[in-house]
Formats: C-alpha cells, sequence, structure tokens
C-alpha cells in the first residue's frame, strides 16, 4: 500500500479509485481513510484558498496539496503514486486495512478488479468484478440493473482518467492534485445522491459549443424546471445487503415527478422510507440556503451538491409503529448536505480568473434549485 519514495523520507501512497463516488466526470482517489484527492483546477483552488467562513461547514475540508505520477509495470498495467512533501498530510497515520480496493491492475483494454474483505463494517463492496467496456453502466435503452453490490462509477471515471494521462504524459510528469475530506468516511454504508445544482452549468470559460451543450442538456431536464437534477445516486438497501446504484444519465431524463420519486427512493432502506431522515436534511438545506442568500458575488456553476446518510439503520427506527423519532441533540444516521466541485465557481477577488465576469447578489439560479429541493423533501414530511 506505501513505499519508500525515491529521495524522500516520506512514504509513496498507491492511490486508489474512490469506492463511493456517484457522480461527476473527474477521478477521485483515496489517499487515506480521511482523505481524497483529485485533479488540481487553479480556479477551485482559488474557492478554497478564500472560502467564507459560513460556508465551511457545507465544504470537505481542504487539506492541501500532493505531487502524483504515473506508474506503469512491465505488463502495461497503470498506477498512480502520490509523493507527500512537506506540510501535506502524513501518508503513514493511516490504516491500510481500512483500503476497500485493495489491489489494482489497470490497462488501456481491460480492466480486472478484486474487491478484499477489508475491514468489518465496510464489506459492502466485496465481489468481482471484471469490466472490458462500459457495459457496468446504462445501455443505450437507458437501463441499467436496479441492485448492484458496487458502484461502477468511480471506476469507470478512473479508467478514463488514466488512459487520458497516459496519452498524454509521460511517467515522470509529476501532476498537482488536491487534497479534500472524506465527508463519508464515517458511514459504515454510505447513501449519497450527487445534486447538480442550479439553472445554468456552463462557466464562464465555455466555449459557445460546450455552452449549447450544457443549455441543452438543462433544458431537457429539471436544472430548468427545478434548479436542481440527479447526477448519481447509490443508496443501501438493507433486504438485499446491495446498493442500488443510478447515474448522471438516469437523471437527466426524470421529470418533475420523476425526480421526486427518485428523492423518496433515496431515503428507502428497501424495507422502509427513511422518514426520520427528512426533518434534520430539511433543516440542513434551509442552513445552506440562509448561507447563500449572503454570498454575494458567488456563481457555483456546475457545482454538485451531496445529500448523505448512514445506511446503518438505528435501532428505534426498525418498528414502522414508532412515532417520529427526534435527535435530542445528535445526528440521526451521520445526515450531511455539502457542496462540492468548483472548478467553474466563479467570485469577485478570484486569484485564478481575475478577468471573469463579475456578479452582484447571491446565486439565484442555485437558490431556485435548493428552495425546490426543500419543498419536495418537506411535501415527503408530510406523506404527500
Amino acid at each position: 500500500m506505501v513505499g519508500q519514495s525515491p529521495g524522500e523520507g516520506r512514504a509513496a501512497v498507491l492511490l486508489q479509485p474512490f469506492v463511493h463516488q456517484v457522480g461527476g466526470h473527474t477521478s477521485m482517489l483515496t489517499y487515506d481513510e480521511h482523505t481524497i484527492c483529485k485533479p488540481l483546477v487553479s480556479q477551485e483552488l482559488s474557492f478554497y484558498e478564500s472560502l467564507p467562513l459560513a460556508m465551511r461547514q457545507f465544504t470537505p475540508q481542504y487539506k492541501g496539496i500532493v505531487s502524483v505520477h504515473l506508474k506503469k509495470d512491465s505488463l502495461g498495467n497503470l498506477t498512480l503514486i502520490a509523493s507527500p512533501g512537506l506540510g501535506q498530510p502524513d501518508s503513514t497515520g493511516g490504516d491500510p486495512a481500512v483500503t476497500l480496493w485493495h489491489k489494482c491492475k489497470w490497462s488501456h483494454t481491460q480492466v480486472t478488479k478484486t474487491f478484499k474483505d477489508s475491514c468489518p463494517g465496510k464489506m459492502l463492496l466485496r465481489t468481482d468484478l471484471q469490466c472490458h467496456t462500459d457495459s457496468l453502466l446504462e445501455d443505450a435503452n437507458g437501463k441499467q440493473p436496479e441492485r448492484k453490490s458496487y458502484n461502477p462509477w468511480g471506476l469507470h471515471c478512473h479508467r478514463q482518467h488514466l488512459n487520458r494521462m497516459s496519452s498524454k504524459h509521460s511517467e515522470n510528469k509529476l501532476h498537482q492534485f488536491l487534497l479534500l475530506e472524506n465527508v463519508v468516511s464515517k458511514c459504515s454504508y454510505p447513501c449519497i445522491l450527487d445534486l447538480k445544482m442550479g439553472t445554468r452549468q456552463h462557466g464562464d470559460d465555455a466555449s459557445e459549443e460546450k455552452k449549447a451543450r450544457h443549455i441543452k442538456k438543462c433544458e431537457q431536464s429539471t436544472s430548468a424546471s427545478l434548479g436542481v437534477r440527479i447526477c448519481g445516486m447509490q443508496v443501501y438497501q438493507a433486504d438485499t445487503g446491495h446498493f442500488l446504484c443510478k447515474d448522471k444519465y438516469f437523471g437527466r431524463k426524470l421529470s418533475v415527478e420523476g425526480f421526486r420519486q427518485t428523492l423518496r427512493q433515496f431515503l428507502c432502506s428497501g424495507n422502509q422510507l427513511r422518514t426520520e431522515l427528512l426533518e434534520p436534511i430539511i433543516l440542513r438545506l434551509k442552513a445552506l440556503l440562509a448561507v447563500i442568500r449572503k454570498q454575494s458575488s458567488y456563481r457555483f456553476y456546475s457545482s454538485s451538491l451531496l445529500i448523505i446518510y448512514d445506511g446503518q439503520e438505528r435501532k428505534e427506527s426498525v418498528d414502522h409503529h414508532l412515532p417520529f423519532p427526534k435527535s435530542h441533540g445528535t445526528n440521526p444516521s451521520r445526515v450531511d448536505v455539502r457542496m462540492i466541485d468548483f472548478a467553474h465557481t466563479t467570485f469577485k477577488g478570484s486569484k485564478s480568473n481575475p478577468n471573469s465576469t463579475l456578479y452582484d447578489g447571491p446565486d439565484h439560479g442555485y437558490i431556485f434549485g435548493l428552495e425546490n429541493l426543500i419543498k419536495i423533501l418537506q411535501s415527503l414530511s408530510e406523506g404527500k
């Protein structure tokens, strides 16, 4: 898992695909149990470095930057190696036993992955997976298996990322990656909903072609009507012991009613609707809404919002006849809401893009999406 890096007293880290990535197109990688990393984009770094204090509870903690390089063995298998430097997290602090994808062998034409028994309570992803194409994702007709014991999206993104890197760069080239908090590290069974927020998705730097493409996606999905669309989802099904997974292609096709039903599905454990989660999720979304309304000049184009809870059910919520369980000051099932993906976020004073368009007032497209999301969850809470 770790080994000495040439010329350094610090240990090198073998980066592995983040098995709970449910959306996006950038490969997310596991650095240690509590830290993930992703390719550095200057605009996103600028956002984290100047993050308003009020927003910090709603974003992953920024942990620094690490250098990463490709390594290819004699068989053509590719791996990514991080080389920690001064001022970066100590890679030896994490326990390799918590890594869910224990052994990695990657090639351009075939990916074979074996999930190993890693640690107690995190055995959801144990299975043998052999992938030759994108057959793990939806087919041309949009059909997708309902039950899976793994989420294939992270593997799909990682495979594409490795191929791009190896075709464009030499093995010795160092790439800069952002180190960020793993916001689901405390969950035994992370249930994650990835929502693309706002009525506009393209950044200020988008080409006319890309701008037109994103506008069309918004118009043909709930982004235009609700200001939010589903980009990915995984829900632990307690009755089968598997995750139910949906990807961005599923989310793009949903009607307003389909969006509402998928939100309900996200809160269903397979045995029952987790109604005790609705109140804490709504309260957290309302707190975020209050913060966003105060952020003048910020535009969170193409960013996502994660709604997270632990699929490990609380004992008192199993009985259908029990009254609505109160949290009593605790966080039931570790409910969380986090904003992610700020590569196209713009704001006054951004160091990475000083010539970008300056906006006045808050991001009304984002606010529109949050308000509609809260309304739908409130209607579910009221049993409608």
